[in-house]
């Protein structure tokens, strides 16, 4: 099972790089750095507390691996 600060560095680069994309896509459909940027924030900041969420919550479910219950 990971650490909370493994899922919590996981979680930072991932929307780091999710951030940058995003600028990029949001600049790219909108032509305004400061909208697209906007875009990107809103969603990373979703993103990431979804993401840490998601890791948490799967580190709690023992299916899959590959341990064998007694029962």
């Amino acid at each position: 099972m990971d650490t909370r600060w493994r899922t919590l560095l996981k979680a930072v680069l991932w929307n780091l790089l999710g951030l940058l994309t995003m600028s990029l896509v949001g600049l790219a459909m909108t032509g305004s750095v400061a909208l697209g940027g906007a875009m990107a924030v809103a969603n990373t900041a979703i993103g990431f507390v979804a993401y840490v969420g998601y890791e948490r919550l799967w580190a709690q479910v023992r299916w899959g691996r590959g341990e064998r219950s007694h029962g």
